[in-house]
C-alpha cells in the first residue's frame, strides 16, 4: 500500500509506546501518534495534555492542545498546572512518554526551539520551550520528530532549551536531572536511537527505499551506522486505523 513520510512516522511513535505508558504529547502529529497507538497496540495507555485534560478519549483528532475536544471522555479535566503535577509525580512520571519536536537537535538529543544565532540578536526567534523543558527534565522517556536537515542536526545548539543527554552518559546525573532522557528520534526518511554506553545517537533504521547514505548527507554530524535494519513498513491494518479512525478529515495527514 501506498503512504506519505507523514504516516510513516506517526506510526513509527506509535510502535513505540507500550500498553500502561502514559503519553504527554502537543499538536500535530505527535497527538495523532498517541491516538494510533492506543488504537493499535496500547489500548491501556493514558493520554494527557498540558491544557489539564487527563485521559482524554479522542473520538476525532483536535486541532490543538486547547481544543474543547482534548477533554472529551477525560477522568480528570484539570489545568496546566494538574497536568505538569501529574507529569512530574514520582508514581507517574517515570512511566510518561514525552513526544517532543523542535528547530535543532546535537548528537545527544538536546532540543533548541528558542532562537536561530545569537540568542541576544537571532537570525530567528521560536515560541520558546512552552512545555519542552519540564518535559525532557522529569518524564522517563522521550520521542523527538524532526525533519531530515543538515540545518536541524547540529553538532552544537545556538541556544539549550530541553536537555537529551547533555554530555553523555552521566550529563543528566550531574545536573540533577531525574533518570530518563530521549530514546527515539524520528525523521521523515529514518529513525534514530542513543547508545547505552556513550547516549550517543545512532542510526537505528531506515524507510523503505531509503539508504543511510541519504540520511547522513542531510545531517551535520557524523552518526554510527552498524545497527541501521529497514523500518517496517505501515501495515495495511495500521493505515486503516490511522487514516479511518485516527484522522478521517486528513486535518493533519494532509500530505
Amino acid at each position: 500500500m501506498r503512504y506519505s513520510a507523514r504516516e510513516m512516522m506517526a506510526l513509527a511513535a506509535a510502535r513505540e509506546i507500550k500498553d500502561g505508558d502514559i503519553v504527554f504529547c502537543g499538536t500535530g502529529i505527535s497527538m495523532l501518534a498517541a491516538m494510533a497507538a492506543k488504537h493499535i497496540s496500547a489500548p491501556n495507555s493514558v493520554i494527557f495534555f498540558e491544557t489539564g485534560a487527563i485521559d482524554s478519549q479522542l473520538e476525532e483528532v483536535p486541532m490543538a492542545v486547547g481544543d474543547s475536544r482534548v477533554m472529551l471522555g477525560a477522568a480528570v479535566h484539570g489545568s496546566l498546572a494538574d497536568a505538569f503535577a501529574f507529569m512530574q509525580n514520582r508514581s507517574t512520571g517515570t512511566h510518561v512518554v514525552g513526544i517532543l519536536g523542535a528547530a535543532q537537535i546535537d548528537p545527544y538529543g538536546n532540543l533548541n526551539s528558542t532562537v536561530l544565532g545569537d540568542y541576544g540578536l537571532p537570525g530567528v526567534r521560536f515560541s520558546g520551550s512552552g512545555g519542552a523543558c519540564d518535559v525532557g527534565s522529569f518524564v522517563g522517556r522521550t520521542i523527538i520528530f524532526m525533519q531530515q536537515e543538515t540545518r536541524k542536526f547540529v553538532p552544537q545548539l545556538d541556544y539549550l532549551t530541553c536537555p537529551g543527554w547533555l554530555d553523555g552518559p552521566h550529563g543528566r546525573a550531574r545536573a540533577g536531572l531525574c533518570e530518563g532522557g530521549p530514546v527515539l528520534v524520528i525523521t521523515n526518511m529514518a529513525v534514530f536511537r542513543f547508545d547505552d554506553a556513550s547516549r550517543r545517537m545512532y542510526l537505528a533504521g531506515c524507510y523503505p527505499g531509503i539508504t543511510p547514505e541519504q540520511v547522513l548527507e542531510r545531517m551535520g554530524f557524523a552518526v554510527e551506522t552498524g545497527r541501521v535494519r529497514p523500518v517496517e513498513p505501515p501495515t495495511p491494518r495500521e493505515l486503516d486505523i490511522l487514516r479511518r479512525q485516527c484522522d478521517p478529515q486528513r486535518l493533519i495527514l494532509q500530505d
